[in-house]
């Protein structure tokens, strides 16, 4: 699953994308890379793995990431075909979930297309070509599925009006994640407004301005989306550090948090991903996936054959190894559950399977 990075030129996003590279580059047995050149993934900081790896002396400590996909900038008309517009749809259209960049800093030397810092006039340019777009796909379904409803064809008949009552929306300026549009429609037409959508309001260094934040984050709410505040040239220039460095400069900053971390985790909430984990002397390794996944796809997940060959997975919570102070106690407390294929995998899964070759 990717999140597409959008944005106006000169916003951030350019820099926001080295760190985003730079970070994977930087993660001690992290097994990712730079897959393409738009393609980058971050590490999701996971306090977790170092608990299990200590219980089991592992050799390795494995996080997963969060895949962003650095998508061309896109100005005014891109609906209508625009600058790159065409490629840029094209490319939102392939990804699961939006990360828009939005300009909250200043900087005479790099510059504004809109003249001034305004979070929702930029916020407005990238959905008004989203909904134009959807609108544009709406009508010409609509167009395509009249002939047979016409005709009496009910299943047609019922897909018009849903794309009436979708058109409608967006003739209002809705986006299609406001408007409770079936699943099933969603996914036919992959309707770019309906995908979940994280403002990335990028700032100077130090602390985000409340008054350019508070009116982004009004409006995230409205849309069902989220906000998050990051300097990206800061976050860019960090990891130019050697990896010794870096803490201290996080600390000497007063930073609690680096801002990819927080991206990385936001990134998780917005694909709706959970995280699991399978731990041992060899390795202790965090794999992530979607909410529902069942322990067989999970165990597909590490490797196919460990899929096709599924017998049971053995699982315990990390909670209960808190709790309880080590693997033994979460043994002798019977508390190690036999599953089977059908069994839905939960954020904070402790998971070993057993498999047939």
């Amino acid at each position: 699953m990717e999140i597409g990075i959008v944005g106006l030129p000169n916003v951030g996003k350019s820099s926001l994308f080295n760190a985003l590279t730079g970070a994977g580059a930087a993660a001690e047995n992290f097994p990712f890379t730079t897959i393409e050149p738009n393609v980058g993934v971050v590490p999701l900081p996971d306090e977790r793995l170092t608990r299990l790896a200590a219980e089991f002396d592992s050799q390795k400590v494995t996080p997963d990431g969060i895949r962003f996909v650095d998508i061309a900038g896109l100005v005014k008309g891109a609906s209508q075909g625009e600058g790159l517009g065409n490629k840029f749809l094209s490319h939102i259209r392939s990804v699961d979930a939006i990360a828009h960049v939005i300009r909250c800093f200043s900087d005479e030397n790099v510059v504004n297309v809109l003249g001034k810092i305004d979070p929702l006039e930029a916020a407005d340019i990238i959905e008004t070509e989203l909904l134009l777009a959807d609108l544009q796909q709406a009508q010409k379904a609509c167009e395509k599925y009249s002939k047979p409803a016409k005709s009496g064809d009910k299943e047609a008949q019922k897909k018009v009006e849903l794309l009436q009552g979708a058109i409608a929306g967006f003739d209002q300026g809705k986006s299609a994640r406001t408007l409770n549009l079936p699943m099933e429609l969603v996914n036919e037409f992959q309707f770019l407004t309906a995908k979940p959508l994280l403002y990335v309001a990028n700032t100077d260094e130090g602390e985000p301005p409340k008054e350019l934040l508070a009116p982004l984050k009004e409006r995230a709410k409205q849309e069902n989306a989220q906000v998050i505040a990051l300097c990206t040239k800061l976050e860019a220039e960090i990891l130019q550090l050697p990896s010794e460095e870096r803490a201290s400069y996080y600390e000497a900053s007063g930073i609690t948090t680096p801002g990819l971390g927080i991206l990385a985790k936001a990134g998780q909430e917005l694909l709706s991903l959970v995280c699991f984990f399978t731990a041992g002397p060899k390795e202790t390794r965090a794999w992530l996936v979607p909410k529902g996944t069942k322990a067989v796809k999970a165990a597909g997940k590490i490797h196919s054959d460990i899929e096709r060959g599924f017998i049971r997975a053995e699982v315990y919570k990390y909670d209960d190894l808190i709790r309880l102070g080590s693997y033994k106690a979460v043994q002798e407390k019977g508390l190690l559950a036999l599953e089977g294929k059908d069994y839905e995998v939960k954020d904070g899964d402790v998971i070993y399977f057993r498999f047939s070759v």
